[in-house]
Order: C-alpha cells, then structure tokens, then sequence
C-alpha cells in the first residue's frame, strides 16, 4: 500500500544510487521511483531493473532543472505527487512517503510504523529539524498596511532528507495546490524550498499537524548517536560530511575508522570504508543479514 518516490539528479545517479539500488530497494522495487532529471546510464538502469520481479523501468525523467535552486526541488517534488495521485487512481496505494537519493530506507520499520495509523485520516509524518515552529511573513494572505503589519503564519515542517509520509486522503485534499504548477508557484510565493513550502500548505492552509516520527533520521543529526544495536527499529539513514572537519556524519560500527571516510563520491582505495563510506551495505547487513553484496 505503499508508494515511495526517490529524489535524486543525473549528477549524482552513479555514487548515491547505486548503494541504494544495492540495498534496500531490493525490498521494495514494485513500489519506488526514482524522479530525476535524466535517464541514467545503461548499466544502472539494467541494476535497478533486474532488482524487481516485473523488471520495470523505475526512472522518472521529468522536466525539472538538475540544479539544487527552489524551483528544481519543488518541480520534483511536484511531480513526485502528481505521479502518485495518478497511480494510485487504478492501484491500492494508501501511502506517499518520500526520501532523498542520500537516505536508506528501512522498509520494515515503515512499514510497520505505518500500520499504526488509520489509513482512512489525514497524516503528514516525518521529522523537524529546528527547534521551534517557523515564523514567516504570509504572503497569501492581503496586507493592509507596511510590512510590519503583514499577518504572519508559524508551523512545522517535516525535512525532506530525513523523509516523510503523507496518507492518500490527505494527498487528495491536496490536490488544487499540486496539479499544473500550482506548487511550484506556491514556494515561489511564499519564497520557501519544497519540504518547508510543503509544511506550510499541510500545516497552514489544510490544517493538518505534523506528526513527529523520531525514527526518520537526516544528515542535519548526529547520525552516529543512532546505536548500531537499534538499526532494525529505524525508518530512515542518510550520511554527510562536516565541512569544517571533514569528518564523516555516518552511523557508526564497532571497529570503525571513521578517518578513513573523507569523500563519497571517491573510492579508489581499498580499505572498508571506501567500499561503503555510506555505510548502506553494512547496515543492510545488520538489518537483513545480507551481508555478500558490496
């Protein structure tokens, strides 16, 4: 009952992908996309492919820019719901969750987290990465005097690379604002990226709370206060650098040197970390005990 659509850009198919196509995608090929600005190359198309019973094409080329701007984030993100909504019309898919090409999903955690929601109610879940509910200027709203005196709306908002989930019922009264670029105009509007733009039309104009799920986890946390023993009760991972130390922001294992990890998107040498510096393969492996993929 679930439909899980992936973020990602042509850039960065060959180094963020190919671990997740490796991975956890395996346990949920029918039911992800992956929503990019390009096909990808033959050989990671023919992986993903050869991942699923069905062997589908599990690439969204849309129309959306390749770069990191407001407008190519909330074109994605758009185009990730309208797909949704259109697949679901002729398909029994009570849920749209969405990750990053950054995030390892651990689809039994999800799975069983979703079980404990009425699929029939309005649901928008994920995580907050600030400690209060923001504050802007609401600029859908008329002004009758300067700047000032311009109404304000607060609200929370789930982040995207930490992952969220939306139930169908909600997505549909969501609708009027997805369909023929009207959510793009919307964060144009309001000035904000996809997931806070995202926050503000749940929240704000359809009156629906977040609810809190501490189990999505993004690179914005200290991924390895995450305890390897407590993996299997986790819904997302992700991984970063720190740019001031360059050290890495991954979860962490018994034995690991995490000096070893410097650069994803490099891995020439042949020490464990290069082979992994996501870490994806070694927790899939503690997670399903696949453990002879990378």
């Amino acid at each position: 009952q679930i439909y899980v659509a992936v973020k990602t850009t042509g850039k960065f198919h060959r180094s963020r992908l190919q671990p997740v196509i490796d991975t956890w995608y395996r346990t949920a090929p029918t039911s992800t996309f992956f929503f990019t600005d390009n096909q990808p190359e033959p050989g990671l198309l023919q992986l993903a492919k050869s991942a699923g019973v069905y062997r589908k094409n599990p690439f969204i080329e849309t129309s959306c820019p390749s770069d990191h701007s407001r407008t190519a984030l909330s074109c994605k993100l758009e185009a990730e719901l309208t797909h949704f909504l259109k697949s679901a019309e002729s398909s029994d898919k009570a849920w749209f969750c969405h990750v990053d090409d950054d995030n390892y999903l651990n689809t039994p955690a999800l799975l069983e987290k979703l079980s404990r929601y009425p699929v029939d109610q309005d649901w928008y879940l994920g995580k907050v990465s600030i400690s209060q509910q923001l504050e802007i200027i609401d600029r859908l709203k008329p002004s009758t005097g300067p700047t000032a005196n311009r109404k304000t709306a607060r609200f929370w908002f789930a982040t995207g690379g930490a992952g969220f989930c939306l139930s169908r019922t909600l997505v549909d009264k969501m609708r009027p604002y997805l369909i023929d670029g009207q959510f793009q105009r919307l964060a144009d509007t309001i000035r904000l990226p996809d997931d806070v733009t995202l926050g503000y039309l749940i929240e704000v104009l359809l009156e629906v709370p977040l609810t809190q799920v501490s189990s999505f986890h993004s690179h914005l946390e200290p991924l390895r206060l995450i305890p390897a023993s407590d993996l299997a009760n986790q819904i997302t991972f992700s991984y970063s650098i720190y740019e001031d130390t360059q050290e890495a922001n991954v979860v962490e294992f018994d034995g690991d040197n995490i000096d070893d990890i410097k650069n994803f998107n490099h891995v020439d040498n042949h020490s464990e970390h290069s082979k992994d510096p996501t870490r994806f393969y070694k927790i899939h492996c503690q997670i399903f005990n696949q453990c002879n993929i990378i």
